[in-house]
């Protein structure tokens, strides 16, 4: 059988489960696995992101599986990721965050939707009230709404990505330093993430480039455009120089290769348009003009990423799959160091320990805040380039492009204050 077809399997096995099509182990049962619920959309327009996080989440777990799991006060314990189907509808996620607690699952993590992520807070926090004796603990690995840690902020959740806020706070110091931005067109999708790209933004450029004009601010539905020949006319009749875009999955994909086939030759500054197809599809015009950020890219030079991404791709050799994310790296083995520091899987043991922690391995410099279980961490800003261009020695998905460190921002200009009133964890 292929390793397609296996992980296909897999993924079908383990959603049954999800189901409930199949008895639930108790994790208190003596080294059970400690089962982790992923809901995530694994189908619909976004199924190529959900994909791309199970095989990141894959990965990071048959790292720490590799060296004997995790250790626990009763002995050694394999870590097992249970994907649950949200197709990126709050209502769906709440009712499978349900079913994966009467599962007794303690750990749950999701990222592709801030809004769903604000609903798995609220969900937490109730299910964790009613039910002191089987709490549960949310890691967000990529809802980036800076709500989730401000107004929304919970003692149960933990964002291992930066916020939306961090994120526009590095793309806009490099803006601060192009003086070719004059004119920007705002694109985002209609929901949390999107406005709050648009309204960080504006507050950002106008304190740091007054000069800048703002010459549209639009949203579109979320997964459901499928031409937007239409936004790449509008963006092209603007006379916008700069189009900046917290768009990810398909919605960014055809956004990009529209706005290419529209002729428009100005930048992108995005939130993620290093993978996911982005870089093929815009092809030689994207290339000095495509701007991302992430908390680590494939030409950073970081040698224990260099090491990890070496291992994924072994794993994963099909240059569709090349989606490595170091944040998801991070967050598995920050979770293993807690659960392991606990010695259960008791939801407020494992929350005590990852607040405050601090993580330094594989060349990551991260601190999850105690004040809003926000994780403090430098960032780069990368341009698209040429393989072989500069010190750009990989690609992305195979694609002949790759992208160049343009700026790193230290945690400290990226550790912007919180109006979190964070509750006290139970004893």
């Amino acid at each position: 059988m292929s390793r397609r077809r296996s992980w296909h399997t897999l993924i079908v096995g383990l959603a049954l489960a999800g189901a409930g099509s199949v008895p639930a182990l108790a994790q208190s049962d003596a080294r059970a696995p400690v089962r982790i619920a992923v809901i995530e959309a694994m189908s619909g327009p976004f199924a190529n992101t959900g994909e791309a996080i199970m095989r990141n989440l894959r990965f990071a777990v048959e790292r720490i599986n590799a060296r004997g799991g995790v250790k626990l006060a009763d002995g050694a314990h394999k870590l097992e990721l249970v994907p649950f189907d949200s197709k990126n509808q709050v209502d769906e996620a709440l009712l499978l965050l349900r079913g994966a607690a009467d599962q007794s699952i303690r750990i749950v993590m999701q990222g592709n939707s801030s809004a769903v992520a604000a609903g798995l807070i609220e969900g937490v926090n109730r299910h964790n009230q009613r039910n002191p004796g089987q709490r549960m603990v949310f890691l967000n690995y990529s809802a980036v709404d800076p709500a989730l840690t401000n107004e929304k902020c919970s003692p149960w959740h933990f964002r291992f990505d930066a916020s939306s806020d961090m994120r526009m706070a590095a793309l806009t110091e490099v803006m601060r330093r192009d003086r070719e931005v004059r004119r920007v067109y705002l694109i985002n999708q209609d929901y949390s993430f999107g406005q709050q790209v648009s309204r960080s933004a504006r507050e950002m450029l106008a304190r740091k480039r007054p000069d800048v004009a703002v010459v549209a601010d639009e949203f579109h539905p979320i997964g459901k455009v499928k031409d937007f020949s239409p936004y790449a006319a509008k963006i092209l009749a603007s006379g916008a120089d700069t189009v900046i875009t917290g768009n990810w999955g398909n919605d960014l994909t055809l956004l990009v290769k529209a706005a290419r086939e529209a002729g428009f030759k100005g930048s992108f500054y995005t939130f993620y348009g290093n993978a996911l197809g982005a870089p093929a599809a815009l092809g030689d015009a994207g290339v000095g003009k495509v701007r991302a950020v992430a908390e680590w890219h494939y030409n950073a030079g970081e040698p224990g990423m260099d090491r990890a991404y070496e291992a994924y791709r072994r794993m994963f050799p099909r240059p569709a799959d090349d989606y490595l994310n170091a944040r998801m790296l991070h967050m598995t083995d920050m979770l293993a160091a807690a659960l392991e520091q606990a010695g259960t899987v008791d939801a407020a043991a494992i929350a005590r320990r990852l607040s405050g922690m601090r993580w330094t391995a594989e060349g990551a410099d991260l601190w999850m805040r105690p004040d809003d279980h926000q994780a403090i961490k430098p960032l780069y800003v990368f341009t698209m380039r040429k393989v072989g261009e500069g010190d750009v020695k990989r690609d992305v998905e195979g694609s002949g492009y790759g992208f160049q460190t343009t700026l790193k921002v230290p945690a400290a200009d990226l550790a912007l204050p919180t109006t979190c009133k964070m509750a006290k964890l139970p004893e």
